[in-house]
């Protein structure tokens, strides 16, 4: 798991909400405790979203590019907790990543994303599937 603090990700959400009472909005810069940093847009009628994701980490030795993302949120409910999922494309390796995680928000009124990730990686044969994934 990572917390986006602006990971699961621990996140401060670029305009973090203030004000009393639960609210959270996926939009803007996330940051989480190892240095990754996302970025989503605002979601659309439906709950989609779009993105870029410069992760911190990684198992290359390859140059880290920011990657796109693209995700779904439920539609938020009177308790402001929404859950929410998105994948990202890896541009510097071959690989996928999906997340999903849960919006909170803490007495302070800081956001913060909780999720959980699995890694697929491509492998040559269906032989190597077992050690494709994390």
């Amino acid at each position: 798991p990572s917390k986006l603090e602006g990971g699961l990700w621990l996140g401060t959400a670029q305009g973090a909400s203030t004000t009393p009472g639960p609210q959270c909005d996926l939009q803007g810069l996330w940051r989480n405790e190892l240095g990754s940093n996302m970025t989503l847009s605002a979601l659309d009628a439906v709950g989609t979203f779009s993105g870029s994701y410069h992760t911190a980490v990684a198992a290359t030795n390859k140059k880290i590019l920011v990657s796109p993302l693209q995700g779904a949120q439920q539609h938020p409910s009177d308790k402001g907790h929404p859950t929410f999922g998105f994948t990202v494309q890896w541009q510097f390796a071959d690989s996928t990543t999906a997340f999903v995680g849960q919006c909170f928000v803490d007495r302070h009124g800081k956001e913060m994303l909780d999720t959980v990730w699995l890694l697929r990686e491509e492998v040559p044969s269906h032989r190597d599937a077992w050690k494709a994934t994390r």
